[in-house]
């Protein structure tokens, strides 16, 4: 999500005339996109703006911050950055910039009209259409509130990305979160639960597709939400799915289409019907789990149990059994004994997940749980948190190993570190190193024979073929 949002903030800034440098001492404006979900993440801004601030003694500078920013942080970034916006607030960010006494780039070219030079690139975007769009509300929305929050993100939606890779990009669906887990910020940074228009988000993935991209990833904090907001008005998640499915056959052409994150109340039999039944649908499932106790769940009011959990992912295992399955988990959360814990490790160890993304609880300003003692001792947090790795590490290498000599379609994304190699990943999103130097084969879906199996990771050769007859019907083994 924070990619994504780079895409369309990369766009306004420019869009005022101003251009990217590699150095950020040779920058004369400099903004976070910052994620108050993780403390860590916020300590790092807190760095970056300290050591900004010093270079305001000896020259000219101006500050922004975006992003998921919870309302405590937001109260001391006030009094370090210039300026400070929420992303459905992007639109106005040229506005804000004006106001502060900054005369853009572009503003300077309208009053000193200058021939273009041929290089120079054309980017536009008629930020002020931007601004009235959407401006009259609904009748049949229930609350003044949510219905300038959609109009807000619809504008910001309307923001045209400017995409940072040829094959591969991030497609907002959805914003916000109603379901108020204990433990997260997510409600109180993103807002309520808003939908994209399905004609907009067809209309983006089939432009991607026909450009050429290899890869596209649907947003938002909740995608199996998607269009309940809008009942009656707007298709389902899965039937969007659908949707794209067909339109992946009608096109010919081989992509994949991720989504994430879902949440497992939402999730139901359809939408793995509908991943089962079309190719471009990667065979690759984000399902959080985050505890499996019963009673830990229900303390973070997580609305599903491990029954549901248990058939959804027996669901996947019936319909996709060569789907890999992707999740993350809090160790250490308020109240966690070593008994709820075990069974965390209990569950680890049944639904044998590819990759896991285990975090060490820390409350978090605004959610519920920050009011609750955090009475599980660091020490142990992080003693939970290796058990739990090494789990794991078990199940990932396992699968790994049984795609030792097979031929697999590999999406080849950049070179590797080491030298003489490419790396990539595989529909099911295991990253793979892959012999061969020809940068050509970048952003291209080419088949690979796996000769080594790592806990992680894999590493393969290029097997022979060429790039019009291969396709995934023809390289799976």
């Amino acid at each position: 999500m924070n990619k994504s949002d780079s895409e369309r903030v990369k766009r306004v800034i420019e869009s005022m005339g101003f251009r990217p440098t590699e150095s950020e001492e040779d920058a004369n404006l400099l903004g976070i996109l910052a994620c108050s979900v993780r403390q860590k993440s916020i300590d790092k801004v807190y760095g970056k703006i300290h050591k900004w601030n010093k270079r305001k003694d000896r020259e000219s500078l101006i500050t922004f911050i975006s992003g998921c920013v919870l309302p405590k942080d937001r109260e001391q970034f006030l009094k370090t950055f210039d300026i400070i916006f929420t992303m459905n607030e992007l639109p106005q960010f040229p506005e804000m910039i004006a106001q502060y006494g900054v005369v853009s780039p572009a503003a300077l070219r309208m009053a000193n009209p200058q021939p273009a030079m041929e290089s120079e690139p054309e980017i536009s975007i008629d930020l002020a259409q931007l601004a009235r769009n959407k401006q009259q509300v609904s009748a049949r929305d229930i609350q003044l509130s949510i219905d300038k929050e959609r109009v807000q993100i619809d504008n910001f939606w309307d923001i045209k990305p400017d995409y940072t890779s040829d094959f591969e990009a991030f497609v907002p669906i959805q914003n916000g979160c109603d379901k108020f887990c204990t433990f997260c910020a997510v409600p109180y940074t993103r807002g309520r639960e808003v939908s994209r228009s399905s004609d907009e988000i067809l209309q983006e993935v089939k432009s991607l597709v026909d450009r050429g991209f290899k890869s596209i990833t649907l947003l938002g904090q909740n995608v199996n939400s998607y269009g309940l907001d809008k009942k009656g008005e707007e298709i389902s998640f899965a039937q969007l799915l659908r949707n794209i499915g067909e339109y992946g056959n009608e096109s010919g052409k081989t992509f994949w289409v991720y989504f994430t994150s879902p949440h497992p109340r939402d999730m139901g039999d359809e939408v793995i019907d509908v991943i089962a039944a079309y190719p471009c649908l990667a065979k690759q499932i984000h399902l959080p789990l985050q505890s499996g106790d019963d009673k830990v769940l229900i303390r973070m009011n997580r609305k599903h149990d491990v029954r549901k959990y248990r058939h959804i992912v027996e669901y996947i295992r019936e319909k996709i059994p060569q789907a890999t399955l992707f999740t993350d988990i809090i160790v250490g959360f308020t109240g966690e004994t070593e008994e709820q814990f075990q069974n965390t490790v209990k569950a680890m160890e049944e639904f044998k997940y590819n990759m896991a993304y285990v975090a060490v609880y820390s409350p978090r300003p605004g959610a519920t749980s920050a009011r609750w003692d955090d009475d599980v001792p660091i020490q142990v947090k992080k003693e939970r948190l290796h058990a739990l790795s090494d789990v794991f590490a078990q199940s990932s290498r396992a699968y790994n190993e049984a795609l030792v000599d097979q031929i697999v379609p590999v999406l080849i994304t950049g070179k590797d570190k080491k030298t003489g190699y490419l790396t990539g990943y595989t529909e099911g999103k295991i990253n793979i190193r892959v012999y061969h130097q020809s940068q050509d084969l970048i952003g291209q879906i080419v088949p690979v024979k796996v000769t080594t199996a790592l806990d992680f990771s894999l590493a393969g050769e290029l097997a022979e073929y060429s790039v019009e007859q291969s396709s995934p019907e023809l390289i799976h083994s």
